[in-house]
Protein backbone atom coordinates (compact mmCIF):
# COMPACT_ATOMS: atom_id res chain seq x y z
CA UNK A 1 0.00 0.00 0.00
CA UNK A 2 1.21 3.60 -1.07
CA UNK A 3 1.39 6.67 1.24
CA UNK A 4 0.34 9.87 0.15
CA UNK A 5 2.13 13.33 1.60
CA UNK A 6 -1.41 15.62 2.74
CA UNK A 7 0.24 18.08 -0.38
CA UNK A 8 -0.24 15.41 -2.95
CA UNK A 9 -3.55 14.13 -1.91
CA UNK A 10 -4.39 18.42 -1.71
CA UNK A 11 -2.73 18.65 -5.28
CA UNK A 12 -4.53 15.66 -6.68
CA UNK A 13 -7.85 16.59 -5.61
CA UNK A 14 -7.97 20.49 -5.28
CA UNK A 15 -5.21 21.60 -7.67
CA UNK A 16 -1.52 22.54 -7.62
CA UNK A 17 -0.39 25.81 -5.63
CA UNK A 18 -1.05 28.72 -7.80
CA UNK A 19 -4.56 27.72 -9.42
CA UNK A 20 -7.55 29.48 -8.39
CA UNK A 21 -9.31 26.58 -7.04
CA UNK A 22 -6.16 25.62 -4.45
CA UNK A 23 -5.82 29.62 -3.88
CA UNK A 24 -9.07 29.52 -3.06
CA UNK A 25 -8.82 26.13 -0.74
CA UNK A 26 -6.55 27.46 1.36
CA UNK A 27 -8.21 30.90 1.78
CA UNK A 28 -10.81 29.44 3.63
CA UNK A 29 -8.83 27.14 5.08
CA UNK A 30 -6.56 29.99 6.74
CA UNK A 31 -9.97 31.88 7.68
CA UNK A 32 -11.03 28.51 9.10
CA UNK A 33 -7.93 28.48 11.77
CA UNK A 34 -8.18 31.95 12.26
CA UNK A 35 -11.64 31.69 13.40
CA UNK A 36 -10.97 28.81 15.55
CA UNK A 37 -7.84 30.56 17.47
CA UNK A 38 -10.09 33.60 18.23
CA UNK A 39 -12.84 30.79 19.77
CA UNK A 40 -9.78 29.11 21.76
CA UNK A 41 -8.53 32.42 22.87
CA UNK A 42 -11.99 34.08 24.06
CA UNK A 43 -12.95 30.98 25.73
CA UNK A 44 -9.53 31.03 27.73
CA UNK A 45 -10.38 33.91 28.53
CA UNK A 46 -13.34 32.69 30.08
CA UNK A 47 -15.61 35.52 27.77
CA UNK A 48 -18.88 34.87 25.86
CA UNK A 49 -19.92 35.66 22.31
CA UNK A 50 -21.73 38.28 23.82
CA UNK A 51 -18.86 39.55 26.02
CA UNK A 52 -16.27 39.84 23.21
CA UNK A 53 -18.87 41.17 21.07
CA UNK A 54 -19.66 43.84 23.70
CA UNK A 55 -15.66 44.70 23.90
CA UNK A 56 -14.99 45.24 20.42
CA UNK A 57 -18.56 46.62 19.67
CA UNK A 58 -20.60 44.29 17.60
CA UNK A 59 -23.12 41.75 18.56
CA UNK A 60 -22.95 38.47 19.58
CA UNK A 61 -23.88 36.90 15.62
CA UNK A 62 -20.94 38.93 14.29
CA UNK A 63 -18.54 37.13 16.93
CA UNK A 64 -19.90 33.88 16.02
CA UNK A 65 -19.48 34.33 11.99
CA UNK A 66 -15.89 35.52 12.84
CA UNK A 67 -15.26 31.93 14.69
CA UNK A 68 -17.60 30.03 12.63
CA UNK A 69 -15.54 31.43 9.37
CA UNK A 70 -19.19 32.06 7.90
CA UNK A 71 -18.42 36.10 6.88
CA UNK A 72 -15.88 37.66 5.50
CA UNK A 73 -15.30 40.40 8.61
CA UNK A 74 -13.42 43.74 8.18
CA UNK A 75 -9.88 43.26 8.82
CA UNK A 76 -10.42 46.18 10.96
CA UNK A 77 -13.13 44.46 13.12
CA UNK A 78 -10.44 41.24 13.24
CA UNK A 79 -8.29 43.82 14.59
CA UNK A 80 -10.12 44.86 17.59
CA UNK A 81 -11.06 41.07 18.35
CA UNK A 82 -7.11 40.96 18.84
CA UNK A 83 -7.05 44.15 20.94
CA UNK A 84 -10.06 42.99 23.25
CA UNK A 85 -8.54 39.31 23.63
CA UNK A 86 -4.98 40.79 24.08
CA UNK A 87 -3.70 39.07 21.60
CA UNK A 88 -0.27 39.93 20.13
CA UNK A 89 -0.68 40.43 16.21
CA UNK A 90 2.45 39.08 14.03
CA UNK A 91 1.15 39.05 10.18
CA UNK A 92 3.45 37.00 7.58
CA UNK A 93 3.39 38.13 3.93
CA UNK A 94 4.48 36.49 1.34
CA UNK A 95 4.71 37.65 -2.02
CA UNK A 96 4.24 36.45 -5.38
CA UNK A 97 7.97 36.32 -6.09
CA UNK A 98 8.67 34.24 -2.79
CA UNK A 99 9.98 36.76 -0.82
CA UNK A 100 8.52 36.64 2.88
CA UNK A 101 8.35 40.12 4.85
CA UNK A 102 7.17 39.65 8.56
CA UNK A 103 5.01 42.22 10.35
CA UNK A 104 5.21 42.30 14.04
Amino acid sequence: MKTYSLDEVTDKYIGKRGTPKREEFEQELKLELLGEAIKNARKERNLTQEELGKLVGVKKAQISKIENSVTNARFETILKVFRALNIKIKFNLESLNENTIDLV
